[in-house]
């Protein structure tokens, strides 16, 4: 099997770990029946329509 030749410093690994600890948050954008805020690609949690078609029945 294949062994590295170096020891990895903590600072490296933790570095290449420390892209996993974002706090963004999550992208919105707008339903276009509603104008509700929702998640892209989503169905609209207050209408339930996703792509021109009723999706979920919400009601």
């Amino acid at each position: 099997m294949a062994v590295p030749k170096k020891k990895k410093s903590k600072s490296k690994t933790r570095s290449r770990r420390a892209g996993n600890w974002r706090l963004d948050a999550p992208a919105r954008s707008i339903c276009p029946r509603c104008a509700a805020a929702k998640v892209p690609h989503a169905v609209c949690p207050s209408c339930g329509w996703y792509k021109d078609r009723v999706a979920v029945d919400v009601g």
